[in-house]
């Protein structure tokens, strides 16, 4: 195929510059009104639905998933969607289960409600390993993909300025306002975001046909999403036992995604919020994945599946959507690098800071917070660069979740159901589930012969691994005070009262009503698909 050609029209670069200057304009606007600490981490606990199920989308979408969703599906086909559906499912998952327990608690972060269901060592490992995630992982690792794109634009400027650039734009704002100033940028820059990529989808089913030649010319097991155990994407028994693992990870117990939920002004706003977030993520296939394996009839020849998604966009669009749709590639970055800037520094501060200097008022709390987030900003800008380094960095990303959060999971889940996990049994399954992940990692990464043990099947073996351990040790040991963690269980007597509340609810308004529903659609959906 002929060299891509990434010019920008004046219209676009226009477009691209009337945007930023709003966006960073409306982050400082919001700033305006004076922080406690309570309204920098958590916008004073007073969003409301729409603006959470928009802010949980435009965090969650990146310019890795942008740009891998649309590569993997034109490498290996519609497989990788089964990571967004799943995430109605674990989203509805956290509404009925764990989403009343953590605003009921008023907990700041996720490792603030470990400490309380444990101790302090467990909100101890689990902040670092996040704090560690967000910055190296999540923040880098969408600088990079943003700069991939940006080095197609601006091909003369070193890759360190690019990344710097756009981790300024971002943290601009979030060092002013915090999490207010996060969330509302994000809900406009979800609009944008969806726009963008409606647009994309148009033309690019557009050109190659239709949906009906698209349908009939693309090989049938690349429009599968229940794929053979020996599949290299996503095996069947992965997508059953791993796939609900790391989504629970990442939706329910991440702090960069639950902190938009932690912001709501009620327990009702946060599920409605939670769930709104679910249902637009099941459009992704049509508007994002699908793009990726019409362009196997558009360009049977690129080298890398990465450039399906700058290909689609240069060579498609005409001038002013380019513009609109690279504002929306450049709105995912900065929602996302936004995000776990405010994320980590609110981990920092509450789970480190305060706890050392409880008497430390609220201009002190928000001041370390702002610092933390020019530290980890550039941190981020330092590492990000270093990623051209790498081979296959991006499934290795995903891999490194595998190996590094299923005792996290095991620990929540175990405490969420059972009153006996205690904290001698958490630090247990802590240390084990580590000492095994590093041990799969050694047999299943960097030996020879490697074990082949897909990284889907990884994480179900470690968590049940640290389910077992915790479980063993709590019963050999001192169970923990009744009294301590009555309030962080659940039981079928909340249930029962649960629903006593909401006999009188109209059942559109009904958070249960909605799960199923949203459940069906996604259900229809996988079949349609499957």
């Amino acid at each position: 195929m002929p060299t891509l050609d990434a010019t920008l029209s004046t219209l676009d670069l226009a477009v691209i510059a009337l945007y930023a200057l709003c966006i960073i304009a409306l982050g400082l606007f919001v700033s305006k009104r004076r922080a406690s600490a309570e309204d920098y981490f958590l916008a004073s606990r007073e969003m409301t639905w729409p603006v959470i199920g928009l802010a949980l989308l435009a965090s969650n979408i990146s310019s890795t998933t942008l740009i891998g969703l649309a590569g993997a599906a034109y490498a290996t086909g519609i497989s990788v969607y089964n990571y967004e559906w799943m995430a109605t499912v674990v989203l509805a998952f956290f509404c009925v289960f764990f989403l009343p327990f953590l605003l009921r608690s008023q907990v700041y972060t996720l490792p603030e409600y470990l400490e309380r269901r444990y101790d302090r060592r467990a909100r101890t490992y689990f902040s670092a390993l996040t704090i560690f995630l967000n910055i190296v992982v999540d923040t880098a690792g969408t600088l990079y993909g943003g700069a991939i794109m940006l080095k197609l634009i601006l091909p003369e400027w070193p890759l360190w300025q690019i990344v710097a650039v756009l981790a300024l734009s971002a943290g601009v704002y979030t060092v002013a306002g915090g999490l207010r100033a996060v969330i509302y940028t994000e809900t406009v820059q979800a609009v944008i975001l969806l726009g963008a990529s409606v647009f994309i989808a148009f033309f690019a089913f557009g050109k190659a046909g239709g949906w009906e030649a698209v349908m009939a010319a693309v090989d049938p097991a690349k429009l599968s999403l229940i794929r053979p155990l020996d599949d290299p994407g996503v095996p069947w028994l992965g997508l059953v036992l791993g796939v609900p693992l790391l989504g629970f990870y990442f939706w329910c117990t991440n702090q960069f995604m639950v902190q938009r939920v932690l912001s709501a002004k009620d327990e009702n706003h946060g599920r409605w919020g939670a769930l709104f977030a679910g249902l637009l993520k099941l459009p992704v296939l049509y508007v994002m994945v699908l793009p990726g394996t019409a362009a196997i009839l558009l360009y049977p020849t690129l080298d890398k599946p990465d450039m399906v998604y700058p290909t689609l966009i240069f060579d498609l669009l005409p001038a002013g959507l380019v513009g609109i749709v690279i504002a929306g590639f450049f709105a995912a970055i900065m929602s996302s690098i936004a995000s776990t800037f405010n994320s980590a520094a609110t981990l920092v501060t509450m789970d480190f800071v305060r706890p050392r200097m409880p008497q430390a008022s609220n201009a002190a709390l928000v001041r370390a917070g702002r610092i933390t987030t020019i530290v980890f900003m550039v941190l981020a800008v330092a590492w990000a660069p270093q990623i051209e380094r790498f081979e296959s960095l991006w499934q290795y990303l995903q891999a490194v979740l595998a190996y590094a959060v299923p005792p996290v999971c095991a620990l929540f889940l175990v405490g969420l159901f059972w009153r006996g996990a205690n904290a001698t049994g958490a630090l247990a399954s802590i240390v084990v589930g580590l000492l095994g992940g590093a041990v799969l990692f050694y047999l299943n990464v960097i030996a020879e012969p490697a074990l082949g043990l897909h990284f889907l099947l990884v994480a179900p073996v470690l968590f049940v691994l640290s389910v077992v351990v915790l479980i063993t040790v709590s019963l050999a040991t001192t169970p923990p005070q009744a009294e301590k963690v009555e309030a962080m269980l659940w039981t079928p007597a909340f249930y029962r009262d649960e629903t006593r509340a909401l006999a009188g609810t109209a059942r559109w308004k009904n958070y249960r009503t909605q799960s199923v529903l949203l459940l069906a659609l996604t259900a229809a959906i996988v079949w349609a698909f499957r």
